[in-house]
C-alpha cells in the first residue's frame, strides 16, 4: 500500500506540469499522451527492476523540475522532433553520469545556490501563470486557487490533490467533458524521430540534465541513505538514463530517482521490516504501469479544459518547490548576489542564439560567482543533499 500511495501521489501531484511542458515543446495531443505513457512505462519498469534486483525500495519518478523547465522555455525552432533530440541528449548524459563517476562530481561542483536559483527562476514564471490567466477563466481558476489556499492551511498533504479535484468539478460545470475529443483516449505510443541540433541540445538538453541531477537524483540518493539504504549508483542512474533515452523516442522527457516521495516507500510507512520494504518499490512500479493506460483520457480532458485551469493546478503543485529553491538559493550569504542574478536571468525568458534563459542564467550565475571570488567556496554543510526535490512539489511527507 505504501508503494501504491507513492505512485498515486507522484502522478497526481505533477502530471499537469508534464503536460504543460510537452505542449510548450510543440507536442500534439497524441504526442503528449504518448509521452505520458512512455514516462509511466519506463518509471514502472525501473521501479520494479531496481527494487527487485537491489532488494531496496528504489522508486523512480519523472523529472518534475525538468517538465517545469520545458513549460517555461520557448518552443524549439525545429518543433517537437528537435525537443525529442534534446531529451535523448539528456538521457545520454544521465547514462554517462551513472557510468563515469567523474561526471557526477562535476555536476556536484556547481554551487548549490546557483543550481537552486536556476530552478527557482524557471518555477517563478510558471507559478505566476495562473494570475496572468485569471481574466480569461476567473471562476475555474479562482476555484482551484482558493481550494489550494484553504487546504494548504488545514490539510497541506491534500492541497494539490484537492486543487485537482476542484479543477475537475469546475470542468464538469463548464461542460468540458462533453466537449472533449475522446478519439485518442485509448493508450497508444507515437514514435517521434529525433532531430538533433546544437542550439536545442544546449538550450533544452543540458539544462534538463542539470536540473534533473541536482534537484532529483542527488537528493534521491540522500533520501534513501537517510533510511539506511545504499543506492546502486551505476544501475540506478545509468538505468534511468537508458530509460529516458528510450522514452524520449515516444515523447517522454526524462525519468530519475524519486526524491521526496521516495520517503513514502523507504520509510516506516512501508512497514517495520526494513528488509521487506523493497516490495513498496515494486508495487509503485505496477501502479505506474496501470496509470499509464489512462494517459489518453487525461490529455483529452486537459485539452477541453478552459484556458489556464490545468496550468493553475501545475502552478500550485510547484509552489513548494519554488519556496524550497528560493530558500536554498539564498542560504549561503557568499553566493546571494550570484544566485539573485541567476533567478533574474532565468525569469527573464531571454533567448540568445536560439538558447533559452535556463542555460544563460546558469552561465551568468557562475560568472558572477567567479568574479566575486566565491565560485569554489564550499556550500553550507548538508546543502548538496538538501537540494529541493520536485517529484511531489507541494508537500514533504512525514518520516514517522
Amino acid at each position: 500500500m505504501a508503494g501504491v500511495v507513492t505512485a498515486v501521489v507522484g502522478f497526481t501531484s505533477s502530471f499537469a506540469v508534464v503536460l504543460a511542458g510537452l505542449a510548450a515543446m510543440g507536442a500534439s495531443p497524441a504526442q503528449s499522451a504518448s509521452g505520458l505513457i512512455a514516462l509511466c512505462v519506463t518509471m514502472g519498469v525501473a521501479c520494479i527492476g531496481l527494487s527487485w534486483w537491489s532488494r531496496s525500495p528504489i522508486t523512480v519518478a519523472w523529472s518534475t523540475p525538468g517538465a517545469a523547465l520545458l513549460a517555461s522555455a520557448p518552443t524549439p525552432a525545429h518543433g517537437f522532433a528537435s525537443a525529442v533530440g534534446a531529451f535523448v541528449v539528456c538521457g545520454a548524459l544521465l547514462t554517462l553520469t551513472g557510468l563515469v563517476p567523474a561526471l557526477a562530481r562535476l555536476v556536484r561542483a556547481i554551487p548549490t545556490s546557483i543550481a537552486s536559483a536556476m530552478l527557482a527562476g524557471v518555477l517563478l514564471s510558471l507559478c505566476a501563470a495562473p494570475f496572468r490567466d485569471i481574466p480569461t477563466s476567473p471562476a475555474a481558476i479562482g476555484v482551484v486557487l482558493v481550494t489550494w489556499v484553504v487546504l494548504a492551511r488545514f490539510a497541506p498533504r491534500w492541497a494539490v490533490r484537492g486543487a485537482l479535484v476542484a479543477a475537475l468539478v469546475a470542468l464538469g460545470f463548464s461542460g468540458a467533458f462533453a466537449q472533449a475529443d475522446w478519439s485518442g483516449a485509448l493508450p497508444a505510443l507515437v514514435w517521434v524521430t529525433p532531430t538533433f541540433d546544437v542550439a536545442t541540445a544546449i538550450a533544452i538538453g543540458l539544462p534538463l540534465y542539470l536540473v534533473t541531477m541536482t534537484s532529483q537524483n542527488i537528493p534521491g540518493v540522500a533520501v534513501l541513505a537517510s533510511f539506511g539504504y545504499t543506492t546502486p549508483w551505476r544501475a540506478a542512474i545509468g538505468g534511468t538514463g537508458l530509460g529516458s533515452m528510450l522514452g524520449a523516442l515516444f515523447g517522454g522527457h526524462a525519468i530519475n530517482l524519486a526524491a521526496i516521495s521516495a520517503a513514502l516507500a523507504a520509510g516506516p510507512e512501508a512497514g517495520e521490516d526494513r528488509k521487506a520494504r523493497w516490495v513498496a518499490g515494486v508495487s509503485a512500479g505496477v501502479v505506474y504501469l496501470l496509470v499509464g493506460l489512462g494517459a489518453g483520457v487525461i490529455v483529452a480532458v486537459a485539452g477541453a479544459a478552459p484556458l489556464g485551469v490545468f496550468t493553475a493546478v501545475a502552478a500550485v503543485g510547484l509552489i513548494g518547490s519554488l519556496l524550497g529553491s528560493l530558500q536554498q538559493a539564498l542560504a549561503d550569504p557568499h553566493h546571494r548576489v550570484a544566485a539573485l542574478v541567476t533567478v533574474v536571468v532565468a525569469t527573464s525568458g531571454i533567448v540568445v542564439a536560439g538558447i533559452g534563459s535556463a542555460f544563460w542564467s546558469l552561465a551568468a550565475g557562475c560568472v558572477v560567482a567567479w568574479i566575486q571570488g566565491v565560485g569554489v567556496r564550499p556550500s553550507p554543510p548538508g546543502a548538496k543533499d538538501a537540494r529541493p526535490g520536485s517529484d511531489v512539489s507541494a508537500e514533504r511527507p512525514a518520516r514517522g
